[in-house]
């Protein structure tokens, strides 16, 4: 666990290895920025898949120090949210949807849990698909990987979206069953009133033809943690994106072979072409402002993505979640 000096107020980081993240040199620049007075960030580091006692240990502790204004998860936001789910006093729809919480807040006396991704995934899509982009179309979303990302990018494009802007058809492609499952009882949940196609498949030459069967002006997204958690991509050095293809890497540092081997296609396939970046501050700030209860957007939004940017290109480097 880092320690943090007597301040007014705390806000905590759970993750797996907080002191390594940039954010932590971020978060001071941030609060200063936004005005938010004495508060520092404190990381509080579990192993992966800990106990239930060791989850409700420190949400108890959160819950009852005063000086705890909220915090994100990362790592742990399903583990959490299954050992913790009766000391929360509120829980917002999408924990409920999700049974996962990325956000800790606390209001009106009441210690409450949210699930933020559909939300930062939804505004960093937002950012480059214009609204009515998919407004007869026939252009689909081919999503590599069946994370928590790409089904909170699903979530978004069900909900986020009048019924006539949403892809004619949604594929979903991951290595073994058990998060396709999860993710279509989510799907089924919600009513989706999109086509999705669930597909198991490990061979990247698998996933380069259903690259290939996707129509033009399609949304194609690497949620697979493949160029930054582990080697490579979901996708062979002979993949071919349809024309005017939406080329999301959710990845914003590692070896981002998948934003590679996009960008090599940018001008000759006529591609959008966006990394993660965006969706990382969006992750973050989106939580900030339910904790600190404040408005970020605009101007403001775009400050703070500088801010981060410079510690993120400096010396140390290695902003992570």
């Amino acid at each position: 666990m880092t320690t943090t000096a007597v301040v007014t107020r705390r806000f905590s980081f759970v993750g797996v290895t907080t002191g390594k993240s940039a954010i932590m040199r971020v978060f001071p620049l941030w609060a200063e920025r936004l005005g938010l007075g004495e508060v520092a960030m404190s990381g509080h580091d579990l192993p992966i898949h800990a106990g239930a006692g060791q989850y409700r240990a420190l949400v108890e502790r959160l819950k009852a120090d005063p000086h705890e204004a909220g915090g994100l998860v990362t790592t742990h936001k399903l583990d959490l949210f299954a050992a913790c789910r009766d000391l929360f006093d509120w829980v917002d729809p999408y924990a409920e949807l999700l049974a996962e919480t990325s956000c800790l807040s606390k209001r009106d006396g009441l210690f409450r849990a949210h699930a933020k991704d559909p939300i930062s995934s939804g505004r960093s899509l937002d950012e480059f698909v214009p609204h009515g982009y998919w407004r007869g179309s026939g252009a689909e979303a081919l999503l590599f990987g069946a994370g928590g990302s790409n089904l909170a990018i699903t979530i978004h494009l069900l909900q986020g979206r009048p019924v006539d802007d949403r892809p004619a058809r949604i594929v979903v492609v991951n290595r073994s069953p058990g998060r396709l499952e999860s993710m279509r009882a989510v799907h089924e949940r919600m009513g989706a009133d999109v086509e999705i196609a669930y597909i198991e498949n490990a061979d990247p030459r698998e996933n380069d033809r259903l690259l290939a069967a996707a129509p033009d002006g399609s949304l194609v997204v690497n949620g697979t943690g493949m160029g930054k958690d582990s080697p490579g991509s979901p996708i062979t050095a002979a993949g071919v994106f349809p024309r005017r293809a939406l080329a999301w890497e959710l990845n914003y540092r590692g070896e981002l072979d998948f934003l590679r081997q996009a960008r090599a296609q940018e001008l000759r396939r006529d591609l959008v072409v966006e990394d993660g970046w965006r969706y990382f501050i969006h992750g973050w700030t989106s939580v900030i402002e339910e904790v600190f209860d404040i408005a970020i957007g605009g101007a403001l939004l775009d400050e703070l993505s500088e801010l981060a940017l410079r510690v993120r290109e400096g010396p140390k480097g290695g902003i992570g979640r």
